[in-house]
């Protein structure tokens, strides 16, 4: 794989949109040594994946095993990470909190698309659905282009 060791997905709570793409991205690619995982930019304490967006994956033959939310920390970053978030407000808070973080971008901007992926919380089944349907295009075209890098 190109330059990237590392990607972060990075949603609000990290408890739907981030984790839905960490899944969709893990299963898609197997083979990478890249460190893929997700984490949220408001996460008070740690809580599971939201049920909805579990029960979509698991309805797509994906899971996450015991995953709990957690925040983006600086130690999280290196110069080989790339963070991917969902929002266009996500990615501005990324780079006033965490300065040192070179490649931030919103997943839509780095798949060469324009827009924010709605946050499904608190929404119906169908809107989760949409959501990954949504995250899967994206993330696929992540990984595309970082195979291309």
């Amino acid at each position: 794989m190109g330059k990237y060791q590392k990607l972060i997905f990075v949603c609000t709570g990290n408890t739907c949109r981030s984790p839905m793409a960490e899944a969709i991205y893990k299963n898609l690619e197997k083979v990478s040594d890249m460190k893929v995982m997700s984490r949220g930019l408001v996460v008070l304490f740690s809580e599971p994946i939201n049920p909805k967006a579990e029960i979509v994956l698991k309805k797509n033959d994906l899971e996450l095993i015991n995953h709990v939310s957690k925040g983006l920390k600086a130690s999280d970053l290196d110069k080989n990470t790339i963070i991917l978030t969902m929002t266009a407000n996500q990615k501005k808070k990324i780079t006033e909190l965490f300065p040192e973080a070179e490649d931030v971008y919103t997943i839509k901007e780095y798949a060469g698309e324009i827009g924010d992926v709605v946050d499904p919380y608190g929404g119906t089944l169908m809107d989760y659905e949409e959501c990954y349907i949504e995250l899967g295009r994206l993330v696929k075209k992540t990984l595309y282009k970082l195979n291309d890098e």
